[in-house]
């Protein structure tokens, strides 16, 4: 070791090469990946597949029908969907084609007007197109036969829908995108957390802190493990935000990108102040466990302080999540989440940011001090109170 490499770095080195050398934290990254991948394949698949439906028409009215319907759907949804008409020679040939699953419906004359006839039913979308399909072209026939100007009659009676305070085009995926900053930052927090707590009581069980405790500060292996967990936890994070966004652009949702930058440059920097807030309290429940059993109850505050917020920003109203977004640690799942979604205040990002930074340094600071007491603390699990009553080393 060179006199001139910090005893943290040194530390963090051998965290971040040891779970490089680790089989199941590289399986659990590629599947990660690989789930990602192909959520973006399954999407693009389904949805970029247009619905396509076949109807059985007996007649030129019903053919007209038909082509006024493909207008009415494709006006009504941002699908490329498509009803295409189907001749029969009669009314019982068309049902026959309906019975037989050749035809998703059949429009045929059924006394002044027409029938739409299915099997065991017709799905609400064509029901719909047709309906306004046959309304359609029936008035315009009319309207034509009486010699009645169409256009001089409708004038006037469209009606069309304005927002006072319209959300983004794209809302859905926007949502979705909030839900996966959420749930990616559970469990990123909570996997690498277990990790150093297990890791810190292994070394307790096999004497090995105590040889390194005499070579090296007690506070330098603290802060090695934290940033080396840290960076390699933010790697992580960093490497499925790029294959997200890749996946977006190759998706054909390149325009998403622009207005989620922003958000995910603000996830990076809490998820950051966040974990190292978190990963200083996981080595604490592992230098206070006695042996890897502990562990269940030693870590269950830091795993209430990860779902408390994980359900607020996902089961939370909106007036919660505003002022939960500006607490420490639920910023992280909830701030970039309303970043996505839509504008926040900038004296918002400011609290968030601001509150996140003064836990990081109070976390910190009652970490080291709980590691320090209590890492060399050999005969039984101790609790937290009495790792912040016990004598400093």
């Amino acid at each position: 070791m060179s006199s001139t490499t910090p005893v943290w770095r040194v530390v963090a080195e051998r965290e971040i090469t040891t779970r490089l050398r680790d089989k199941a934290f590289l399986g659990a990254t590629a599947f990660t990946l690989v789930l990602l991948i192909a959520s973006f394949v399954v999407s693009s698949i389904v949805g970029g597949r247009a619905d396509t439906y076949d109807v059985a028409v007996t007649d030129p009215a019903g053919t007209a029908a038909v082509a006024a319907a493909q207008q009415s759907l494709r006006s009504a949804s941002s699908d490329d969907a498509v009803v295409e008409a189907r001749e029969a020679d009669d009314p019982a040939q068309a049902e026959q084609l309906v019975r037989d699953d050749e035809v998703d419906a059949a429009l045929v004359p059924s006394g002044d007007g027409f029938a739409i006839v299915g099997n065991d039913e017709v799905d609400g979308d064509l029901q719909t197109a047709l309906t306004t399909g046959v309304a359609g072209s029936v008035l315009s026939g009319n309207a034509e036969r009486q010699d009645v100007d169409l256009d001089q009659l409708q004038a006037g009676t469209t009606a069309q829908v304005r927002l006072l305070d319209p959300g983004p085009a794209d809302e859905g995926a926007r949502s979705a995108v909030a839900f996966a900053f959420a749930i990616i930052f559970l469990f990123t927090a909570l996997g690498f957390g277990m990790t150093i707590a297990q890791s810190v009581v292994q070394e307790k069980e096999s004497r090995i802190v105590e040889i390194l405790a005499a070579a090296v500060p007690i506070r330098a292996m603290l802060w090695g493990k934290v940033l080396g967990n840290t960076a390699l936890a933010l790697g992580q994070i960093v490497l499925i935000a790029v294959v997200g966004m890749l996946g977006l652009a190759v998706t054909g949702k390149g325009a998403l990108l622009s207005g989620l930058g922003p958000a995910v440059a603000w996830y990076v920097a809490l998820f950051v102040l966040g974990f190292v807030s978190l990963a200083s309290l996981w080595s604490v429940a592992g230098s206070i466990a006695g042996r890897q059993e502990d562990l269940q109850s030693t870590t269950l505050p830091g795993q209430m302080i990860l779902f408390v917020p994980y359900f607020v920003s996902i089961f939370g109203s909106d007036q919660v999540k505003t002022v939960f977004s500006m607490l420490p640690i639920v910023s992280t799942m909830t701030m970039p989440g309303r970043i996505a979604e839509g504008d926040v205040p900038g004296w918002q990002i400011a609290v968030a940011i601001a509150t996140t930074v003064a836990a990081a340094v109070l976390f910190i600071r009652i970490g080291e001090r709980c590691y320090e007491r209590t890492l060399l603390h050999t005969s039984g699990r101790m609790t937290y109170r009495e790792a912040l009553r016990s004598p400093s080393r």
